[in-house]
C-alpha cells in the first residue's frame, strides 16, 4: 500500500485523497453529524477504528515517522493545497 512504498522510498508524507475532505468519525454522506478531525496521530486513528485506511497502514507510517494527509481529490486546487499545507485536509501525525 501507501504507506509501505512511503517508508521504501523515504518519503516525508503520504497525501491520500478521498472523496471528502478529510477524515471523520462516520460516512459523512450518511451521517450529516459526523464530525471531522483536523488532526489525529495514527494511534487514535487505529483506536478509532477509522475506515481511511486499513490499520496496518496507520500502524507502518507511525513506525516510520510519516505523516498522513487526507484530502478531498475533486476540490478544486486540492492536491496543490495539499502538499502546500493549505485548504481543508485531515493531518495524522506519526
Amino acid at each position: 500500500g501507501a504507506a509501505l512504498r512511503a517508508a521504501e522510498l523515504s518519503c516525508d508524507a503520504v497525501l491520500k485523497a478521498t472523496q471528502v475532505d478529510g477524515i471523520y468519525s462516520a460516512d459523512p454522506k450518511k451521517f450529516p453529524n459526523a464530525k471531522r478531525y483536523e488532526t489525529l496521530t495514527s494511534g487514535e486513528a487505529i483506536e478509532k477504528n477509522l475506515a481511511v485506511m486499513d490499520t496496518a497502514a496507520f500502524a507502518l507510517a507511525r513506525e516510520n515517522a510519516i505523516p498522513i494527509v487526507v484530502f478531498a481529490l475533486k476540490e478544486q486546487g486540492s492536491i496543490t493545497a495539499a502538499i502546500c499545507g493549505e485548504g481543508r485536509f485531515t493531518l495524522v501525525t506519526p
